[in-house]
């Protein structure tokens, strides 16, 4: 047998990579993982001219990775003087009507802000999808009021089914109450999501301010910034709001 050790190598590398692209807080690393174990099968058993090809495709790859990843990187933090009238909770799973590990990080995150300006309001934003016991809007309702929020500071807009509609349906919803999004609105998500979400806000015509929730879980937070390079990549390409 040739170049048993690639072999080995590759084979170790699917099996992991395969495993964890089971679970949807690792589906990004796992298919990566399981990249590079294809790579590691390939690369001693191809002709030296297709080896070349690999190699470029492989830098040409990671460079372009690097350069979506930058941004995000870079927006994954809570911006200097955050203060608004108003935040919007971007809604995450809820299971039953329990937040997920997501919603609970972004729910502690604007606790943390809701107790720093008392005088802010939160729109709270989520539909309801068809494996969850009540709308994410209202799980988070439910949490920030047991935490003590006021409810007269909590809007609730419980009808969207993406970033896109959360944040212009929670728009319609402070304009309504008053508020002028163009002149600052708080963005609360996951830190992995933030660059995507502001780039959104600002195409419909807001002035975001960036609220990072730290993703407690760290294999979730990585599989996740390495999504949104993907996504990043996407609403470049196809020019949507995504």
């Amino acid at each position: 047998m040739k170049h048993p050790a690639s072999l080995l190598l590759a084979v170790i590398l699917l099996l992991v990579g395969g495993v964890t692209a089971l679970f949807p807080m690792g589906r990004y690393i796992g298919g990566c993982v399981a990249a590079v174990g294809v790579l590691v099968f390939l690369f001693p058993r191809v002709p030296v001219w297709l080896r070349w090809v690999l190699g470029v495709l492989t830098v040409f790859a990671l460079a372009a990775f690097v350069i979506l990843e930058l941004p995000i990187l870079r927006d994954a933090r809570t911006d200097a003087d955050p203060k608004a009238d108003y935040i919007i909770i971007l809604g995450a799973q809820v299971r039953g009507t329990q937040p997920s590990w997501s919603m609970h990080d972004r729910l502690t995150a604007a606790l943390d802000y809701l107790n720093t300006y008392p005088e802010s309001k939160a729109v709270v934003s989520g539909g309801q999808g068809p494996d969850e016991g009540c709308s994410e809007a209202e799980a988070m309702q439910t949490w920030l009021t047991a935490q003590g929020v006021a409810p007269e500071r909590i809007l609730l807009e419980d009808r969207s089914e993406s970033t896109q509609e959360n944040l212009s349906n929670s728009f319609a919803i402070i304009a309504a109450d008053g508020g002028d999004v163009a002149e600052g609105v708080g963005i609360v998500t996951s830190e992995y999501h933030l660059h995507r979400a502001k780039l959104m806000a600002e195409a419909l015509g807001a002035k975001p301010i960036g609220v990072s929730a730290k993703t407690e879980l760290v294999i979730m937070r990585i599989n996740y910034f390495i999504r949104e390079a993907v996504a990043a990549a996407y609403m470049r390409v196809a020019g949507v709001l995504y």
